[in-house]
């Protein structure tokens, strides 16, 4: 479980595709702490560490993996947010964040609020993919709070801090990123599907 706090932003070193699997090598502050078999979030993309030699880890990721989310698309030099599971003991800073991308969102609208940003998305319209006003959505790892929420689509403003020291800064109009929506909002949802 992860809590959509990023500790580091890794660098893409390698892309290597192997049949229907991709391998990323990646490179970050993070990196050297890491074990085989351990869980890292990459940009909210739950993924095992397979390989770790010095400042750098090896991921792999599945035709499934490929399939929901945007990390087909990934290109060397590109960065990536990175955190590792929360432990038992940890702090519980975001929200309850699975590491498992729901579906691939668009950004159509990024704008500087004189200080802040706010970003507008869209995604596949389903009951599942809900969001509130004031509630929680994970956007390619990071865990942020809705302001604006309609059908399809969504907007969140982001401070300075955020900004800076996640991938948030070159997101630009266009660009795909991994939508994972709030664990209690999608049990409510297929709850309320089930009593239909």
């Amino acid at each position: 479980m992860f809590t959509g706090i990023i500790e580091a932003l890794g660098t893409i070193k390698k892309v290597t595709r192997d049949k229907a699997n991709i391998h990323f090598d990646i490179e970050s502050d993070v990196s050297a702490h890491l074990k085989i078999d351990q869980s890292v979030a990459h940009d909210g993309t739950c993924l095992t560490v397979v390989e770790q030699v010095d400042n750098t880890h090896r991921v792999t990721a599945i035709r499934e993996t490929l399939l929901k989310t945007n990390l087909g698309s990934w290109k060397e030099g590109a960065r990536v947010n990175l955190e590792r599971c929360m432990p038992a003991n940890g702090r519980f800073d975001g929200h309850i964040v699975q590491g498992h991308v729901d579906t691939v969102g668009k950004c159509v609208e990024k704008l500087d609020d004189e200080g802040s940003w706010r970003f507008r998305f869209t995604h596949p319209e389903a009951r599942e993919f809900t969001t509130v006003p004031k509630g929680s959505i994970t956007i390619n790892g990071v865990s942020l709070t809705v302001v604006d929420s309609e059908p399809g689509s969504f907007s969140v403003a982001i401070i300075p801090y955020t900004y800076q020291h996640t991938g948030f800064k070159v997101i630009e109009v266009g660009a795909a990123v991994n939508l994972e929506f709030d664990i209690v909002g999608k049990y409510v949802a297929r709850l309320m599907n089930l009593k239909g």
